[in-house]
């Protein structure tokens, strides 16, 4: 069987010189996203020291070998003297905030501790940045959910931000405070909204791009908790990780810090079309999805322009839908071929 794990190992394209032997901090660095673009910034030379909370064991930064290439700090984004200390120890020059309770469902269920990571975490590292000597760049993850509820679509950056559930409302804030700090304190500082990620190495379960290619690999019929009409922007991980990277080096040119860039296919798919377009590269047609209609707390329609990013960051996906599709596939089928084995 061909390895796809070491076939995903290749990093997007980057400026490699840009990159070389610069000291990096990652927060949520053994995340879906933060595996991935750890994975990345060592193959492009950087110095990487990524924080951790808790211990992943199928995590893609463990399983792919790199997490023994990085310095790994462990403890909470919230705590303050440890990240100022690690950003003063390491010298760190570029950040990456990405540490964060993604899971709508939870945020619903348990607010505190989402608002608590994504709120708190975020101007606990937005105020280590500022009293740091050596930073001159940091990235800060927001999403397409800060946006919200707007009848007129797709977003575009200059959008009020009018998130109302716990997940949504946790975003705006981070988003509001990132882009306070740049207004305030001059702070190097730009803000992504993502659209929906897809990819290998994502074990949340519940999300409708791993659940379903679990079910089918299993030989079940793939479950929408939704309706099935929801509309997303999906944007495979590897060409978000190119999206950060080529954000961060792009931080000192005009029209970049304090800003706000929107990333994704800008291709609206409703959740039945992912689902039927995920059943397509399957080899089980034949399993129908269970609509189960029971998706409280979602917002109905949400799609972005990310012309913006094409224009002043010369950035745009380098796979297709079907491509990106493909290659995660082939990663969930190797990667739950292997657990049986394993279990076995």
């Amino acid at each position: 069987m061909r390895d796809i794990l070491s076939r995903d190992l290749q990093p997007p394209l980057c400026n490699a010189s840009f990159w070389l032997d610069r000291p990096v901090f990652i927060s949520g660095c053994a995340g879906f996203l933060g595996s991935w673009l750890t994975i990345a910034l060592v193959e492009a030379g950087a110095n990487v020291v990524g924080l951790i909370r808790d211990r992943v064991p199928f995590s893609q930064l463990r399983r792919s070998g790199y997490l023994e290439r990085i310095t790994v700090v462990h403890g909470e984004v919230t705590d303050y003297e440890m990240v100022e200390r690690v950003l003063n120890e390491y010298e760190i020059d570029a950040v990456f905030h990405l540490a964060a309770q993604t899971i709508v469902p939870i945020a619903n269920r348990a607010p505190l501790s989402t608002f608590e990571t994504n709120v708190k975490g975020t101007w606990t590292v937005l105020e280590a940045v500022r009293r740091s000597p050596t930073v001159t760049r940091l990235a800060v993850a927001s999403s397409d959910k800060a946006y919200g509820v707007h009848e007129t679509l797709p977003y575009v950056e200059d959008a009020p931000l009018l998130g109302c559930h716990p997940y949504d409302v946790s975003k705006t804030c981070a988003d509001i405070l990132a882009r306070t700090y740049f207004a305030t304190y001059d702070l190097p500082v730009a803000v992504t909204r993502c659209a929906n990620l897809y990819g290998g190495g994502d074990l949340n379960w519940n999300r409708i791009v791993p659940g379903t290619m679990r079910s089918l690999i299993r030989g079940e019929r793939p479950v929408i908790r939704s309706d099935g009409t929801l509309l997303r922007d999906y944007l495979y991980v590897q060409d978000a990780v190119h999206a950060y990277m080529t954000l961060a080096e792009h931080l000192d040119a005009d029209g970049v810090q304090g800003k706000a860039f929107n990333f994704g296919m800008d291709k609206p798919t409703s959740v039945l079309e992912m689902v039927r377009a995920i059943v397509a590269v399957s080899d089980r047609p034949d399993l129908e999805p269970v609509v189960l209609n029971d998706a409280p707390n979602e917002i109905p329609a949400q799609y972005m322009d990310s012309s913006k990013a094409h224009r002043l960051l010369d950035w745009t996906p380098r796979h297709s839908f079907g491509e990106g599709l493909r290659e995660t596939f082939e990663w969930y089928r190797e990667f739950l071929g292997r657990e049986i084995g394993s279990s076995a």
